[in-house]
Parts: structure tokens; sequence; C-alpha cells
């Protein structure tokens, strides 16, 4: 964040709520790994325009391994600015290449969304009904375990393939647990589902 002028953030403050007051939820139905979400061309034909009618703009640059999204006003130069890291992953039927892009604009759809404060995947956390947990006996994979560092444990909650790997895996890493991290792990619950 910056501030450049004695009203701190008011102005791009201000922006961003009415933006946020305008903007429908972007929910289109791409499907992909059993959930649907509104992919990223989707969510840009939504905001380009209500982003221009409140001066807003972004930008969003590849930094070393992750990812830096800027939320800027356009009439005053005040900016909002979040980065991410992208695990390096591989994907079953990509080339590393191909995981690679997958990555960068599965992350850049979120942290667009998150930056701008909208909804753009399917939420299915308030539907009502209660999950009772049920876990087999069954040996999990190596990567449902205690982790040391968030990277880790975010290319664990990617790797998951079932409702039970993931309740294991955040069981086991409530210490490292924060919002962003809360946030895949909400995802990736509802790819799941």
């Amino acid at each position: 964040m910056n501030e450049n002028d004695n009203n701190g953030f008011i102005n791009i403050f201000k922006a961003l709520a009415d933006f946020q007051q305008e903007c429908p939820v972007i929910h289109k139905g791409t499907t992909g790994y059993g959930y649907t979400y509104a992919d990223l061309p989707q969510i840009l034909e939504v905001i380009n325009p209500l982003l221009k009618k409140h001066s807003l703009g972004f930008t969003q640059m590849l930094e070393g391994s992750g990812l830096r999204t800027i939320l800027f006003h356009t009439k005053s130069g005040q900016y909002l600015e979040s980065y991410c890291d992208i695990p390096a992953t591989s994907l079953k039927g990509m080339n590393d290449f191909q995981a690679i892009g997958s990555g960068i604009t599965y992350f850049r759809r979120y942290a667009l969304s998150g930056i701008l404060g909208i909804v753009s995947d399917k939420d299915t956390d308030a539907a009502g009904e209660k999950e009772k947990p049920h876990f087999k006996e069954t040996k999990l994979p190596a990567f449902v375990k205690k982790h040391k560092s968030i990277t880790d444990l975010t290319l664990a909650i990617d790797s998951c393939e079932n409702l039970n790997e993931l309740s294991q895996l955040h069981a086991l890493n409530k210490d490292l647990i924060n919002p962003a991290i809360t946030a895949l792990f909400t995802t990736k619950k509802n790819h799941l589902n």
C-alpha cells in the first residue's frame, strides 16, 4: 500500500467500495476438476467496465516465483498490492510449461478476485448441510503430514484427492493456518465436493 497524500487511502478505498457495490457475483459455470468457477476472461469481461467507471485499474506481474497484483486508483495514484508465491507443481497430463501456465492463470484469477473482494466461484460453504466426518482406516499419502513451511503446505493442499486427506492435512497443520491458507483449504474443499 502507499500513502501519497494526507487523506491516506481514502480515494482508492472509496472507489473500491463503490466498485464492490456494483459488481455482481461472477459465476459463469466453467467446469473443471469437479467444480465450477468463472475463468479469467469471464471475470475481466465483467470487471473491466466497472473498474474504468470507478477510476480503478490493475496489473499483475510475475516476480521471482510468485505473482504481484497491484490495484491502483487512476486519479490519485494510490494503490493496494498483494504478493503470492506460485508453488511449482506437476499436473497429470501436462508438461512442465503447461503446468506452470495453469498455475499462473489459477493464481491470477484468485489474486485478482481477492484484491477486488469479489466472488468468482461457487461458494458451497454456506450450503447449510453439515458434513459428518467419516475417516476410513486407510493409509494416507506421504504429503498428509505436519509441514514446516506454508509453501510445502500449499503444495500438499493441491495434492489432496479427497476430503479425508484434506481434513487430516488441516488438522495436522493448524499452526500454519492464516487467511490465505484458509482460502486454499476452502477452495480445495469446494473442488472436492
